[in-house]
């Protein structure tokens, strides 16, 4: 398609993630309180089409709002609904980033098997030389955070995690995810014990810990995923950034499953998860806490991997 004018909607909060977007001719943001203004404001635009790939009440007002021909992206619910509640599969083997494109393939837009993309601005360039010189020849990513709690490990797990990496490591995360990195970090440097240290030298224990979690913007948590050897995540944003830069990924999943479509895009990835639990999924986004009590999908898994 050529002589093509393509513009953003979405909320204000993420507007950092499209800063730097080459793609993109104008952003539009939605205030906190402001949609009547944002309407006003896309009306003046008088588009030819709209695309709604979050197709919820509030954008079905604002197709209905703007009038033109639309096209929106089919969350499969009902599907979901199904192997949430009574764990029935019908949903289909395909990303959903390639669900994405069905829905603009009217226009003849096509995937060009690129992958994902993602744009730093050049002053969240995170240099090396401001890590620690521990972390300077290379590092490890843990991305501790998640938008909720059955997505995260808890923090015993997060331990034996990084214990088992056995390189340095830096954590992100934001302001919410200080505290439990800061136990991390606390746990690995405790050097007090000269006989503690000493074994730990015999063993050959390389984990040192820099905890970033909540001193870096996301773009800047972008830099540090860029430079990284590998990322071990949760399922949360910081996974798509590592896949943008095709980072080798270990993709860890507790209340949610990859086949909810969400998995690493066209790059390396390694899923851990505890597969043949009855309760799993409990929900197709997440909980504040195990609906059960037990947190089977989190205690039980296998970190099984290998780092050069």
């Amino acid at each position: 398609m050529q002589d093509v004018e393509v513009h953003y909607c979405t909320k204000e909060k993420y507007a950092s993630l499209l800063e730097e977007n080459v793609y993109l001719d104008k952003v539009h943001l939605l205030k906190e309180i402001g949609i009547k203004d944002l309407i006003l404001r896309l009306q003046k635009e008088k588009f030819d089409y709209v695309v709604d790939l979050h197709n919820n009440l509030r954008t079905f007002y604002i197709k209905k709002r703007l009038r033109v021909k639309s096209y929106t992206f089919n969350k499969l619910n009902w599907k979901k609904w199904l192997m949430v509640n009574l764990k029935i599969n019908l949903l289909p083997n395909v990303h959903i980033v390639d669900r994405y494109l069905e829905a603009v393939k009217p226009l003849g837009i096509k995937n060009d098997a690129l992958g994902l993309d993602y744009f730093i601005p050049e002053k969240d360039e995170v240099e090396r030389k401001w890590l620690p010189e521990t972390h300077r020849n290379g590092f490890v990513a843990v991305a501790i955070g998640a938008q909720h709690s059955t997505k995260k490990l808890p923090l015993k797990r997060l331990i034996e995690l990084c214990d088992k990496i056995n390189k340095p490591v830096v954590l992100l995360g934001d302001s919410n995810d200080k505290v439990v990195g800061d136990l991390i970090e606390e746990f690995f440097h405790k050097t007090d014990d000269r006989n503690t240290e000493e074994s730990l030298l015999e063993l050959n224990k390389k984990t040192i810990i820099f905890n970033a979690c909540g001193k870096l913007s996301i773009n800047q948590s972008a830099s540090i995923i860029k430079q990284a050897n590998a990322v071990f995540t949760h399922d949360t944003g910081l996974m798509h950034i590592a896949a943008a830069f095709k980072k080798n990924i270990f993709s860890i999943w507790g209340n949610t499953i990859p086949e909810f479509g969400m998995y690493p895009y066209r790059t390396s990835f390694t899923i851990f998860e505890k597969k043949g639990l009855s309760c799993r999924p409990c929900s197709k986004i997440g909980h504040k806490k195990c609906p059960k009590g037990h947190f089977l999908c989190m205690n039980k898994i296998n970190f099984d991997f290998y780092l050069p």
